[in-house]
Order: structure tokens, then sequence, then C-alpha cells
């Protein structure tokens, strides 16, 4: 490769790595992560033309090796694309899972390609991230299915655990590390093929004790798992891309799951122990109206929230599963032109994953000031004359504050403080925690049973027929 076509590739990669990092940055709003999205997409394609560039400067790739490529890129970018099109936000979570278990899947192959290409000859500098990335990728990837298998509810949520399961859990470590030390000092395919499967087993008996309610932080671990495993492939075949891509993704990973920890109030070993997210002793609540609960006609609700002077909206799941983020903001506007003091409160893990409810408000349109963090919004609930709660549970459950529960010591808002509390919910059905939920039965709560869409379009009506 020549002098000035080196350069010219490496200054592409070094300017794509830039875009990586100027994108994330901007990715720390919701005002500007879009164009974060955006800055980190050129990078991407600077860096994908760059490498397509080098392997025809190099001609390293035959008919068939080109054959395979293209077929590969359009096989991927339109399943990529689909999935971007067809994928709802409230299966974001799950999505990602697989994107965590496909990506760095990839990587492992990569790695292991460019050890088998080696032979014998391969000195400790490509031995050790080779071992590394077949055992963080391989506990990925086992692990990021299962993870989505319980988010989609095709494995059951609550923690599942065997006798013995730590034991069991202890020697298949043993066997991946020993393996992959033997593999470091005698390099060999077989070797490395049992770090694999007892690393893949790993992975299923490390997520499965894990309850429902703790998926977002393990989905937040094994992506940073992903970004560490893609590093490690950089460093075998010597990919300066990426290492950086690598990188990053491993970092920023591993600090969103170290923020989202303390956001659930849970140490990372405490999670990885399982555990928290199973069910109490309580059990679900009922389908329908159960002892103690209130329920109340939309007309009713109305009255209440048109003659508020502060109203506070919790949105959750239920309303991003019913995509009824447009008409929570239309009532919004519509309280505020009644000169009602309207705000939202955000749960750093309302709708299963960060930023998912910034997300979906964003798209109708609410202005940002008007999102307000759990730390900022908790205080203003006792001094509020409404707190209209649209499908979120578990962030709102006052079980969370005595202990013994699933959620016990859990951070959630502080809906109960306020002056009166209307839920819009389809159902009594509990929460991914799987627990009851202690503010239905609050005899200041009130309960609408309706679809959040649906129930939101009834209390617009009704507040405007009032109005006129």
């Amino acid at each position: 490769m020549t002098g000035a076509f080196s350069t010219v590739i490496q200054l592409i990669y070094l300017a794509a790595a830039s875009c990586f990092v100027f994108g994330l940055h901007l990715m720390n709003t919701p005002a500007t992560a879009r164009r974060g999205n955006q800055v980190s997409i050129a990078g991407m394609v600077a860096a994908i033309a760059a490498t397509i560039a080098l392997v025809i400067h190099l001609g390293t790739a035959n008919a068939t090796g080109w054959i395979v490529i293209g077929t590969g890129a359009l096989v991927g970018g339109g399943l990529g694309l689909y999935a971007a099109r067809a994928v709802q936000m409230t299966a974001m979570p799950q999505l990602v899972s697989i994107f965590n278990a496909v990506g760095g899947g990839a990587a492992a192959l990569v790695a292991i390609r460019g050890y088998m290409t080696l032979g014998t000859a391969v000195g400790a500098s490509i031995s050790v991230p080779t071992v590394l990335d077949v055992i963080i990728r391989s506990v990925t990837f086992s692990g990021s299915i299962i993870a989505a298998g319980k988010l989609q509810g095709l494995i059951t949520s609550a923690p599942v655990t065997i006798p013995g399961a730590r034991i069991i859990n202890l020697a298949l470590a043993v066997v991946a590390v020993g393996g992959g030390a033997y593999v470091i000092s005698s390099p060999g395919m077989g070797a490395l093929g049992a770090v694999i499967a007892a690393a893949l087993v790993f992975g299923v008996s490390m997520v499965m004790p894990i309850g429902g309610a703790d998926m977002p932080v393990v989905i937040s671990l094994l992506n940073a798992f992903t970004g560490t495993a893609v590093a490690m492939a950089g460093f075998v075949i010597g990919s300066v891309g990426l290492i950086i891509a690598g990188a990053l993704v491993g970092a920023s990973g591993g600090i969103l799951t170290k923020l989202m920890a303390d956001a659930m109030n849970r140490s990372l070993a405490n999670i990885m122990l399982g555990g928290f997210g199973a069910a109490d002793s309580t059990g679900a609540l009922a389908a329908g109206p159960a002892a103690g609960v209130q329920s109340i006609a939309a007309d009713d609700a109305a009255i209440q929230l048109a003659y508020a002077s502060k109203v506070i909206i919790v949105p959750g799941y239920g309303l991003a599963a019913a995509q009824a983020q447009h008409e929570v903001a239309a009532l919004a506007d519509l309280l505020e032109s009644r000169g009602v003091d309207v705000s939202y409160a955000i749960h750093p893990v309302a709708g299963r994953m960060p930023g998912h409810m910034n997300v979906l408000l964003a798209e109708a349109n609410v202005p940002y000031p008007l999102l307000k963090e759990m730390d900022e919004i908790n205080p203003e609930f006792a001094r509020t004359d409404v707190a209209l709660v649209i499908g979120a549970n578990d962030v709102t459950n006052p079980a969370a504050r005595r202990p013994g529960t699933a959620i016990s010591g859990m951070p959630i808002l502080d809906v109960d403080a306020a002056k009166s509390i209307i839920v819009i919910k389809r159902s009594m059905g509990h929460g991914y925690a799987g627990i009851d939920n202690e503010l239905y039965t609050n005899p200041k709560t009130s309960m609408l049973f309706a679809d959040a869409k649906k129930g939101l379009a009834e209390l617009t009506a009704s507040v405007k027929m009032l109005v006129a």
C-alpha cells in the first residue's frame, strides 16, 4: 500500500472516529440527538467507503468475495431498514438486544477468522484479544437472545433459577477462563471451541435468573460487552476503525449501565445476582376492579383536570404501547390554554429504556422544558392538584418504599403525594416487575379503565365540552 494512499485512508478513519465522538456528544440531549445520529451515520459511511477502497486497492477480494460482500450488505441493510420502519418504540429494547447479539456475533466471527488464518504462529498480541473477544461475545450473544425473549414475552420475565446455579456458573467461568489461558499458551481451535461453548452457556445462565424489571440495565450492560468485543476484534485484524468504534460503544454502554443502575438504586452486582424483578407474595392484581379501587368516568376526570391549577402528567409504557403521545400533547395544550400549569414527570427508565418517553413526546412536539426528570419533579407533587398517570406502573408503585418487595429501594415518582390521582390503564394488571401497584388502592386514586389513546381522546373531548 503506497504511503499517500495509506495516509488518506488513515485520515478518513480518524475523521470517522471524530464523527463518532461528536455524535455521542450531541446525543446528550433530546434537542440535538437526531443531529448526533446523523453525524455518527456520516462517520460510519465514510469508514465503510474507506474500507471498500482499501480492499479494492489491495486486491484481497475476488469475484466471489465481492458477491458475498454485496449480498451481505443488501440483506443486512434491508433487514435494518425494515426493522427501523416496522418496529415500534415499545419494542426497541428487544431490537437493541437482537442487534447486540448479531453485531457482536459478527465481530467474534471476524476475530476467529483472523485467528484461524495465522495457524500456530499466533502470538500473544493476537491470541489474547481473540480469547477476550470470543468469551465476551459468546456471553453477550446468548445473553442478549434470552433478554430479548424475556422482553418479548417469549420467555417468562420472572427470575428463573435452578439448584446449584451459582456453582454451575462458577464452573463455566473456570472452563472459559482456563480454556482461554490454554489457548493463549498453546494456540488451537479445539480449546477455543470449548471456550466458546462454555461462554455461550454462561450467557444463558447469567440472564435467566434476572427479573424483568432489570432488563433495561442488563441490555445496556450487554451493549457495553458488544462494544468491547468489537474493539477486541479490531486488535485481532489490525483495524483502527473497529478499535475506536468498539471502545466508544463499550465506554458509553458502561456509563449508561452505571447511570441506570443508580437510577434503580441497585448495584450492578445486585442486578447480576438476580432476584430483583420477581413477583412478591401478594401476586398480581386481578384483571378488573378490585376491592378498594375506585373507577372514574371520563366526564368526572375532565372536571378535575379542567379546574385544576397544576397538573403533572406521568407517562409510562402503556402510553408508548398505545402510541398516544399526540393525544396526551393535545390534552396538555388544551389544559394550558385554560391557564393550567402542566408538566411531565419522566422516570429514568419509563417505558423500559432510557430516553424512551423523551423521544415519544418529542415526536408530538411537546416542549423540552416541560419534561421534568424525577429529582426535579418529585418535590412538586405535593403542590399538584391532579397527577395524571398514563400506563406507568412500577415507577409509581409506593411498594418501593418498604422492604420485602421486588422493587424495594427503587426510586419512584412520588405520585401519591398529589391531592388527586387519575390513572388511565386498560386493566388492573401488574407491571413488568410482576407485583401489585399499591397506588391503585390509594383513597386519592381513581382509575379510568381504557386504552391510553382512547382514554386521552375521551378526556380531551370531555374537557372541550365542559369548556363550551
